[in-house]
């Protein structure tokens, strides 16, 4: 029996799953994913709107899997001037 997950090197969500409006430097931020994923800790890595456009960089300091769902706690440590296509 296996555990059914997903590795991603960026942080997609939308408005619906917390997408942090505005954007502030050093803003604290907690969300949720359905289904178990894993992400890399302690680095930069991109936050990627509903449309694919990379806004900032966040790190993620905590990731908790309960119920099938992954909470992600981050910190956005800087905001890209122009947000640029990631796909």
């Amino acid at each position: 029996m296996g555990m059914p997950c997903q590795v991603n090197s960026i942080l997609k969500l939308k408005p619906t799953q917390g997408y942090p409006t505005p954007l502030l430097l050093d803003g604290r931020h907690q969300v949720q994913k359905d289904g178990y994923r894993i992400f890399p800790l302690d680095v930069p890595l991109c936050l990627v709107d509903e449309y694919w456009l990379a806004h900032a960089d966040i790190v993620i300091q905590k990731l908790i899997w309960v119920d099938q769902t992954t909470h992600l706690a981050f910190t956005i440590t800087r905001l890209y001037d122009t947000p640029f296509a990631v796909k």
